[in-house]
């Protein structure tokens, strides 16, 4: 019997289902992670994050709540985490990344919906995530009309629910409206946890979230050595982990990793032979325990040097202006910095092209692999304009969902690029 099933059942999960879970979560950690060689020492602190996922952070939210503060789960990160941390609000990733509760979510969902909304429906029905559980209030985005949908289904569910409306474009009309929603989830915020929010207490709080950004920027740099010194699936969990681990100790334990593997590129210490193919994964964002695509490509003899993704440089690409000339001066600045962004959700989206060709430079890519979770049409769409851009820079095209039925055909059609990746260096 775990020390934390009084606390879960309180929650309301179904703990014979969440137990299974679990045990799933640990036998697919243990086989996909624990198993890499060479690993950096820091991983330590990661490693046991993971191992407490629905334990010890749980509890430390638990206890927070207990004491005033208020539970702020989000869904995207258009959802400024600056805003939640000024009105001490402890802010709260949602996203799932396993095929859970199909069923349920099915009967409010078409089937053909992408993964990642099925995935948060499924944990809340089937009563396995207690993330979901320790929130006061969730935050969504109009980023697709899959979710746009599902929000307002959620919403029955959980009565608990604020949606941004996030405009298609970055034209005036479109950057006065998101402005206006920003003001207008403040005001949500200051209501939900009797703070009100300053421009003070902004300032205090964007020091915090930039600080987090600062320290994945440098890993992020760390990983165009060759060879790379930290493999791209600890990098991909390090980035999952930023969004539900109190940002301070996050911050602290990743610069700690850092200087460790700062060490590593000075005595040319890497996870994969120099030399060894190095792909740059762009597309659609990848929540725990989404781990598939990073496996295939490492177990294929690739390296993962970057993530063009939402849990990846778009998360940590762009700091927010750290003064502010009074409240209105603040909301404005975090506005515009989270409208850099260059989700696939805006027309047109030619900063994400640039982006890529960007990182693919400066992280020494020898191929990108553009990955689109099925049904998500943003994706799988911009897949042809970030083919045509590309231009003969070999590209790999991967639309998938959470399930390992596909796993067989993915490493085939993986191993044959890494192949053609390997005679175009020679």
């Amino acid at each position: 019997m775990s020390n934390y099933d009084q606390m879960w059942k309180e929650l309301g999960l179904d703990l014979p289902s969440h137990e299974g879970l679990l045990n799933f979560l640990g036998e697919a950690y243990q086989g996909i992670y624990l198993t890499q060689k060479n690993r950096p020492k820091g991983m330590e602190y990661f490693d046991f994050v993971i191992s407490e996922v629905h334990g010890l952070r749980i509890k430390e939210i638990v206890d927070a709540r207990k004491a005033g503060k208020k539970g702020i789960g989000t869904f995207c990160v258009y959802v400024p985490e600056e805003l939640v941390l000024a009105a001490n609000g402890i802010y709260i990733g949602l996203c799932a990344g396993a095929e859970v509760g199909t069923p349920q979510a099915e009967q409010y969902l078409p089937r053909n919906t992408c993964a990642l909304i099925k995935a948060f429906f499924g944990f809340k029905l089937a009563n396995l995530c207690p993330y979901g559980e320790v929130t006061d209030l969730i935050v969504g985005e109009t980023t697709c009309d899959g979710k746009k949908k599902a929000y307002e289904a959620f919403g029955e569910i959980t009565g608990k629910m604020h949606i941004m409306d996030l405009p298609n474009t970055k034209s005036a009309e479109g950057r006065a409206l998101w402005r206006a929603e920003v003001a207008r989830l403040k005001e949500k915020l200051e209501t939900v946890t009797g703070v009100k929010i300053t421009a003070e207490r902004l300032a205090e709080a964007t020091k915090i979230v930039n600080d987090k950004r600062r320290a994945l920027q440098r890993l992020a740099a760390l990983r165009a050595a060759d060879p790379t010194p930290i493999s791209g699936l600890d990098a991909l969990l390090i980035n999952q982990v930023a969004f539900y681990d109190d940002p301070l100790r996050f911050t602290a334990m990743l610069n700690k990793l850092c200087d460790e593997l700062d060490g590593r590129v000075k005595d040319k210490v890497g996870v994969a032979p120099m030399g060894a193919p190095r792909i740059l994964v762009s597309g659609s964002p990848m929540a725990i325990p989404n781990w598939k695509l990073h496996h295939l490509l490492e177990t294929s003899g690739a390296a993962v040097v970057g993530e063009e993704s939402c849990v990846g440089a778009r998360n940590y690409r762009a700091l927010t202006p750290e003064k502010f000339d009074g409240i209105e001066d603040a909301l404005t600045k975090i506005a515009e910095r989270y409208l850099t962004i260059d989700c696939a959700c805006f027309t047109p989206n030619d900063e994400r092209l640039e982006n890529i060709v960007k990182m693919r430079d400066e992280l020494k890519a020898d191929g990108i692999v553009h990955y689109a979770l099925q049904f998500c049409t943003l994706y799988t769409s911009e897949g042809f304009k970030v083919a045509k851009e590309l231009k003969e820079f070999p590209f790999l095209r991967v639309e998938t969902d959470y399930s390992m039925e596909d796993a067989g055909q993915l490493k085939t059609r993986i191993e044959a690029f890494l192949e053609m990746v390997r005679n175009r260096k020679k």
